[in-house]
């Protein structure tokens, strides 16, 4: 498909109910509001398409960038072209979907977790908090996680909302993975209280970081 085919297809996909979610949760005008479920079965079609999805992002359209990022190639993309992504992200739901599915699998993606960590834009702190707690539960060697435990329990009280809550996911992870910080990691979750009335659907676990650890080792038996 070409540029101009997908922006047509996705236009069309487009509904006001979703732009006005889209518009609550943070995203601007330039959208059409396609449901995430419709975003992913035009990915399907299109398969891996490297400079479609590059020129998809270009436009700025959130629809548009939310189909680059299961089209593209990560491989493909420098640090620098990585890095200038995330820096123009001022979406969660985007911001999500980039780092899953594009830095989570890129090559130098330790480089710039460890560079993010200590970043002040939102959504480069948001990745590198994100990119740690895949560490922390699928690569933990080498990771200071005593250290991490400390700076949750000082910074994420005041931190961004974008950042809270992939700060939180690894005090989760760390304390859901090593029974040797859990209890750590729980009194921590319980001081802070953040998520604490999160609210949640019904079956679903809460964010809050106790529930959430308890929930996890029940069910680990």
């Amino acid at each position: 498909m070409t540029l101009k085919e997908t922006l047509a297809k996705l236009k069309s996909l487009g509904n006001d109910k979703m732009r006005m979610q889209n518009k609550k949760r943070g995203a601007d005008d330039n959208q059409f509001g396609v449901k995430m479920g419709d975003i992913r079965t035009v990915a399907n079609t299109i398969k891996a398409d490297h400079q479609l999805a590059m020129d998809l992002w270009e436009t700025g359209n959130v629809d548009a960038r939310l189909l680059a990022t299961l089209i593209i190639d990560p491989k493909q993309l420098s640090v620098k072209e990585m890095e200038e992504k995330v820096l123009s992200v001022n979406f969660v739901q985007l911001a999500d979907w980039l780092n899953s599915n594009v830095v989570k699998v890129h090559p130098h993606n330790e480089e710039l977790r460890v560079k993010w960590m200590q970043a002040k834009n939102h959504m480069c702190a948001r990745a590198g908090w994100s990119l740690t707690a895949g560490r922390v539960t699928r690569n933990p060697d080498g990771l200071d996680l005593s250290a991490l435990l400390d700076r949750i329990e000082k910074e994420m009280a005041t931190a961004p909302s974008e950042v809270q809550w992939t700060m939180n996911t690894t005090l989760a992870q760390i304390g859901i993975c090593f029974p040797e910080h859990r209890k750590r990691a729980l009194a921590i979750g319980e001081k802070l209280g953040i998520y604490r009335d999160y609210p949640v659907s019904k079956g679903c676990t809460s964010p809050f970081a106790p529930i959430w650890i308890n929930e996890m080792v029940r069910r680990q038996g």
